[in-house]
């Protein structure tokens, strides 16, 4: 496929919110004989040119799935060498994310994090809440499947003694108790690394949205693949149920 211009993919429909499951670090490095900390060190340079481009084209939303409940189980010197490497980028970026009218967030169960990367996210939030422009999320301590749970049990607190208000409980009600209340469903899921599967990424939120998977690793996720997947993105048809004429009316 042809190299896409920017000026090709902002001609048409620039996703609103794009969503990224980053994954290959560890086999980018090891093809490459490196310690797979290497190969998240450079993810780490494809998550700034990705934010800066999403920017520059003015996305609205960007939520990128950093590390899941599952990463727990990886061997303790990785996930110590993640969670270090993750406090000292978030200190070193948010200034320039700051800059950049940037809002930074992060969800997932952020209390399960060590302390000193928890209040790296915790200041980059506050810093950046006020900011207008790209809203980046980083999915952190993330199941999707631990949301839902997370979410039934906030309805049920909330509704345990008003059972006279049970039929209220609707899709609009129960995406109050979601991590992602306040930002839409995504538009676009990217997955990196050449997986075919979803990970337990969004599971309520990605259910009419549009999946682009590539085999490209995610440290060799730049702006070329990022302008061809909204280029693909924009030459679908998005129904939503409905008949293809119906769309086109």
């Amino acid at each position: 496929m042809k190299q896409i211009s920017r000026k090709e993919i902002l001609n048409n429909n620039i996703p609103d919110h794009i969503a990224i499951i980053m994954d290959g670090n560890g086999r980018w490095a090891k093809e490459k004989n490196l310690p797979r900390l290497a190969g998240h060190n450079e993810g780490i340079n494809s998550v700034r040119e990705i934010v800066r481009i999403c920017g520059e084209i003015e996305v609205k939303y960007l939520t990128l799935y950093t590390f899941s409940n599952e990463n727990w189980l990886r061997p303790s010197k990785e996930v110590s060498a993640i969670m270090s490497l993750l406090m000292k980028t978030i200190s070193k970026e948010i200034a320039n994310l700051h800059k950049n009218n940037v809002r930074f967030n992060a969800i997932g169960d952020l209390e399960s994090l060590p302390k000193k990367p928890f209040d790296r996210i915790n200041d980059g939030i506050l810093m950046t809440k006020e900011n207008t422009g790209l809203n980046l999320t980083l999915a952190l301590s993330y199941g999707g499947r631990q949301e839902l749970i997370s979410a039934v049990k906030s309805i049920i607190r909330k509704f345990i003694e008003k059972p006279q208000e049970y039929d209220m409980i609707d899709e609009k009600e129960f995406k109050k108790h979601l991590y992602t209340s306040d930002m839409p469903d995504p538009d676009l899921l990217i997955r990196t690394g050449g997986e075919k599967r979803i990970s337990n990424f969004l599971l309520w939120q990605i259910a009419y949205t549009e999946l682009f998977m590539t085999d490209a690793y995610w440290p060799d996720f730049r702006e070329e693949l990022l302008m061809k997947s909204i280029f693909d993105f924009q030459n679908r048809q998005r129904r939503f149920g409905k008949t293809g004429d119906q769309v086109s009316l």
